[in-house]
């Protein structure tokens, strides 16, 4: 079976900064024999999640739009990069309710699926917005990938972007250092299967 990486671009110019990242991450996984998918969905109307709780009974979100799309492509892939402009020094609106309802709404495990965020600034507020992120991958057992320096890229256009010569090499050395570990934990899957898993999920809940 092929490995794939889907990258959503959550940023609303579908060819801007973060794009401009994402497809020199895309780049390097294609060299590595990866497959990818670059998906545009930060110009969408995309409302947050509103805890109906109906994802439990129908399998996928109530609101059937672009998120049960990704959300179906996700289950099979290897990886998800996520891709974000800066906006008041955190993720853009519509990824974070994209992200909050893809998380959610998804039963199927995403132990060992790899994830990626990339940060896109014209200056400042890439570390708060690639913690933010982030945080997706960790709550859902997803191995994160690092490069040689925080996952960002500077401009105010793709012109400038593609200037920041640092920005760049971080995002090359993100797409090998991603198409590597995809790779590995493929092969040892393969050959000893993933690590023990509990049974169940144990929920603790404090009460004073």
């Amino acid at each position: 079976m092929p490995m794939k990486v889907i990258l959503l671009n959550g940023s609303p110019h579908a060819h801007g900064s973060t794009n401009c990242a994402l497809e020199v991450v895309a780049g390097e996984l294609n060299a590595s024999g990866i497959e990818t998918e670059i998906i545009h969905v930060g110009h969408l109307s995309v409302r947050g999640c509103i805890s109906c709780l109906q994802c439990r009974r129908l399998g996928h979100c109530i609101f059937d739009d672009k998120v049960n799309e990704v959300a179906a492509k996700f289950e099979e892939a290897d990886g998800l990069v996520v891709g974000s402009p800066v906006y008041y020094a955190g993720a853009a609106g519509t990824i974070t309710s994209f992200m909050d309802r893809l998380f959610y709404c998804t039963s199927f495990s995403k132990r060992m699926k790899v994830g990626a965020a990339v940060a896109s600034a014209r200056r400042a507020g890439t570390i708060a917005t690639l913690d933010q992120l982030n945080k997706y991958f960790s709550i859902a057992e997803m191995p994160i990938v690092s490069s040689r320096y925080w996952n960002e890229v500077h401009g105010n256009s793709p012109e400038e972007t593609l200037q920041d010569a640092e920005g760049m090499q971080i995002m090359r050395v993100l797409g090998r250092n991603m198409g590597f570990l995809i790779k590995a934990i493929r092969a040892e899957k393969e050959r000893s299967g993933l690590p023990e898993e509990e049974p169940s999920r144990i929920h603790t809940n404090f009460i004073r």
